[in-house]
């Protein structure tokens, strides 16, 4: 007997759940917290099934009815309603699986698992909204080719930003590989822009020949500028470690008794100075060990600024740190060209050289104690557990001891002993 809206209406809930039946297998379920909704049973390949069409009343008597008879009828075409709906879901639910929602899934994937600080998040994401997702951020990641991906790079190619454009690449060739694992492509198309780009300008930092070292520490012993400004050049000279490592030196990262200083990974940022939370580059503890040569220097730096909060404070201000011109600008006023002859940087590039050329050490310690980032995955977790604190000591006390020997005449580094 067909049901009323009356009846569905005024049904009450009881202590157990309760039908009311329709025609052709429809039913409003009662429910004893008093919700109503309505099901269709039916039998599909000679098993029992039943479907859902929503509550009551907000699906009406008359809209249930619409619902079972488009059932019916797909029934009878040989179509299972149930798995019609779930396929129909599927396919709404894939509609929505963009390049921009690949992109930000993506993106909060590499901060949960801190491959990134939020800065860098956001400047990774500043460069997409702006190049990139205008152009494919909202076609489906299935319908994407390599000549779709390419043209957003074509634009910041042709506007000769080619670094850009190769870090792009690179963002792309990622976010795809991320919608292949998570099963919405078989492969990635962007593998296949290798090649596609003009590849960017290399920027070599200038740095002296090894032979020319007697004639730089010679020019520095009658540096007569700011006395913090020679120290911070004897000290890059004797860690080579980066400018905004040792620019943004904290005295609570050193440990002179065991003689170590341990850059960290990230700093606590100094109000109104820019990017003053960067730590080490690799954005992961670093360690350097300090000669005794290196704790020389120290002390006379502490006696200079004091020895508390930066290692070397600017000029105006014992709260912020020293240009990051100051070096450069000390190297010219020595008689160097920054441009073409030697910056603060290339210090890095002369010890690299001295350290390889000397045939004392190993590889994986010159690469280790340069903090340089190893693209082999196998060899880069390698290094990174191994560490190879102590032959990096004897590394870095055998580098001041050269130092010391070539301020008098010029040495060649494998016949250099040390001591």
């Amino acid at each position: 007997m067909a049901l009323s809206d009356i009846a569905a209406r005024n049904a009450k809930p009881g202590k157990k759940m309760y039908k009311l039946t329709d025609e052709y297998g429809l039913y409003l379920q009662v429910n004893p917290a008093g919700t109503k909704r309505w099901y269709f049973n039916f039998v599909f390949d000679g098993k029992q099934s039943r479907i859902a069409f929503g509550g009551y009343p907000l699906v009406s008597l008359s809209r249930a009815r619409e619902k079972r008879d488009e059932a019916r009828l797909m029934i009878l075409d040989g179509v299972h309603p149930k798995q019609k709906r779930i396929a129909e879901k599927e396919a709404e639910e894939d509609a929505l699986n963009t390049f921009e929602k690949m992109a930000r899934e993506w993106s909060q994937q590499m901060l949960r698992r801190r491959r990134w600080s939020e800065t860098h998040a956001r400047r990774v994401w500043r460069d997409l909204e702006k190049h990139v997702l205008p152009a494919i951020g909202d076609q489906h990641v299935g319908t994407l080719k390599t000549k779709d991906l390419l043209a957003p790079l074509r634009v910041v190619e042709a506007n000769d930003r080619l670094e850009l454009a190769s870090r792009l690449k690179q963002r792309i060739t990622d976010i795809m590989g991320y919608a292949v694992q998570c099963g919405l492509i078989d492969r990635n198309p962007a593998k296949d822009m290798a090649g596609a780009l003009m590849p960017p300008r290399v920027t070599h930092r200038p740095a002296l020949r090894l032979e020319r070292l007697p004639e730089l520490l010679t020019r520095l012993d009658y540096y007569n500028g700011r006395e913090l400004t020679k120290l911070a050049i004897q000290f890059t000279l004797l860690t080579f470690s980066r400018s905004s490592e040792i620019r943004l030196a904290r005295w609570s990262e050193f440990d002179t008794e065991r003689a170590i200083w341990t850059i960290p990974a990230q700093r606590t940022p100094i109000p109104g100075v820019k990017f003053s939370y960067r730590g080490a580059k690799m954005q992961s503890e670093h360690i350097v060990p300090l000669s005794r040569q290196t704790l020389l220097i120290l002390d006379e730096i502490r006696a200079v600024s004091g020895g508390e909060g930066l290692l070397f404070p600017g000029d105006h201000s014992l709260i912020k740190p020293m240009s990051e011109n100051t070096v450069n600008n000390a190297l010219r006023t020595l008689g160097y060209n920054t441009a073409t002859e030697l910056c603060g940087h290339g210090f890095r590039t002369m010890a690299c050289s001295t350290l390889i050329e000397s045939g004392k050490w190993s590889r994986d310690a010159v690469e280790r104690q340069m903090s340089h980032q190893e693209r082999n995955t196998v060899r880069a977790a390698y290094i990174h557990k191994a560490e190879h604190i102590v032959e990096r000591k004897l590394m870095m006390q055998w580098w001041a001891d050269y130092l010391d020997a070539v301020s008098r005449e010029f040495v060649v580094p494998y016949e250099f002993e040390g001591g």
